[in-house]
C-alpha cells in the first residue's frame, strides 16, 4: 500500500512486517553482477540457466517452475494451473489468499474461494471432508483445491505429519494441495528440514516459494510438482501478467538466495530473532501471546499504551484490533539490539 511514512518510522527499524527490510547485500550485488551487457530476454540467459539448477537442486528434477514479481501473482499463477472457474478453493479464514488479496482469485480466476475457520491458522484434513459432498452436485461450485500457508498468517508451522496428512487426503480425494510459501524457508528453518523435504515429500502439488520476506528486491518462484505438471504452468505465467521480459534480474536473485544456503541463513536469523522477541516480552505486565511463536512472528495481546508506542516508533498495527492482537515480524536482518529496543518500548509504555 502506498502510504506516507511518518516522521517516527524514519529513524527506527520497522516490525510492521517482514516486507519493510531492505535487500540482502549478496542479492544486491547479484543484481549489479547482471546488469552488465546486454542478455536475451525472457529466461534465455546464463543467470536464469544458474537459478534453474538451484532450483532443482532444492526441489528435484521432477518439477516444472516460473518466476514472478510477488506473492500475489505467484498464487494466481499456481491455482490457475489447477482449478477451473466452476471449482471451489477451500482455504483458512486467515489465509493471505482470502483476506489480503483483494478479491484476485474471484477476479482473474473465476473461481469460488471458501474460507474455513480455524483456531491457529491451520487446515487438517476432518475441515475439508464437509466440502467433499458438493462433488457432483450440478448447483455447487465444485471442491478442487485445498490452499494453505507455510507457515500460517498466525505464524504456526505444519510439521511434517500435518502437512503430509493433508497431501494424503488431497491425493485421495482428488484435491490438488497448494501452497503459500511467502516464508516458506521460516518453515523449514524452524523444522529443521530442506525444501524438497517439505514440498514434494509431503505431497504439495502446487507452492508459491517466497523470497521478497527473505532478503530479495522483488520475485517470487511458483513450483509445480508431479501431479500439476504438465498443466501449461509457463502459459498461465503469462495470462497472469507475471511474466518478466528482463528476467535474468528475479534469476540472477533467486540463483544468489539458493547457491550457499542464504535462504537457510536468512530464515534462521529471523526466527531467531522472533524467539527472542517472546523470551523478552515474556513477563512483561499486560503482555499475553496470542499464539505460539514457531517462525520469525510475534503475535501479543498488549495495552493500548504501549500499542501506541509501538505503532509511531516501529510501525506495528493491530492485527484484531477489537482484541487488542499486534503483529510483531522479525527479519533476516533485524538485530537483538533492535529488538531490545522494541521490548524497552513495551515496558515503558
Amino acid at each position: 500500500m502506498m502510504t506516507r511514512s511518518t516522521s517516527g518510522n524514519c529513524g527506527s527499524r520497522l516490525f510492521a512486517s517482514d516486507n519493510a527490510a531492505g535487500i540482502h547485500p549478496a542479492v544486491l550485488e547479484a543484481i549489479r553482477a547482471a546488469n552488465t551487457g546486454h542478455a536475451l530476454a525472457y529466461g534465455e540467459d546464463r543467470w536464469t540457466a544458474r537459478a534453474t539448477a538451484s532450483m532443482h537442486e532444492h526441489f528435484g528434477a521432477d518439477i516444472e517452475f516460473v518466476f514472478t514479481f510477488g506473492g500475489t501473482g505467484a498464487n494466481m499463477v499456481g491455482l490457475a494451473t489447477v482449478v477451473d472457474s466452476f471449482e471451489n478453493v477451500i482455504c483458512p479464514d486467515s489465509s493471505h489468499l482470502w483476506a489480503d488479496e483483494g478479491g484476485g482469485p474471484q477476479r482473474w480466476l473465476g473461481v469460488r474461494v471458501t474460507p474455513v475457520s480455524t483456531a491457529n491458522g491451520k487446515l487438517r484434513p476432518r475441515d475439508i471432508e464437509p466440502f467433499l459432498g458438493d462433488r457432483g452436485q450440478l448447483h455447487r461450485a465444485q471442491p478442487r483445491v485445498v490452499s494453505i500457508s507455510q507457515p500460517t498468517e498466525w505464524g504456526t508451522v505444519y510439521s511434517i505429519g500435518e502437512l503430509s496428512a493433508l497431501g494424503d487426503f488431497c491425493r485421495a480425494h482428488d484435491l490438488y494441495l497448494h501452497v503459500d510459501g511467502a516464508r516458506f524457508a521460516n518453515a523449514a528453518a524452524a523444522l529443521g528440514v530442506g525444501l524438497r523435504e517439505l514440498s514434494a515429500d509431503c505431497g504439495i502439488d502446487v507452492l508459491s516459494f517466497g523470497g521478497t520476506k527473505n532478503g530479495l528486491l522483488a520475485g517470487e518462484a511458483v513450483i509445480a510438482f508431479a501431479r500439476a505438471c504438465d498443466r501449461g504452468l509457463v502459459y498461465r505465467l503469462k495470462q497472469c501478467a507475471q511474466l518478466g521480459s528482463k528476467l535474468r534480474f528475479i534469476a540472477a536473485q533467486f540463483e544468489a538466495l539458493l547457491c550457499d544456503g542464504l535462504w537457510l541463513r536468512n530464515a534462521r536469523h529471523a526466527n531467531r530473532m522472533a524467539a527472542l522477541l517472546r523470551q523478552e516480552l515474556d513477563g512483561i505486565p499486560g503482555v499475553e501471546l496470542a499464539q505460539p511463536v514457531q517462525s520469525n512472528a510475534v503475535f501479543v495481546r498488549l495495552p493500548e499504551a504501549s500499542a501506541g508506542a509501538l505503532g509511531e516508533r516501529f510501525g506495528v498495527k493491530p492485527w484484531l484490533r477489537d482484541k487488542n492482537v499486534f503483529r510483531i515480524m522479525a527479519s533476516f536482518d533485524t538485530t537483538e539490539a533492535d529488538v531490545h529496543a522494541l521490548v524497552d518500548a513495551v515496558r515503558n509504555a
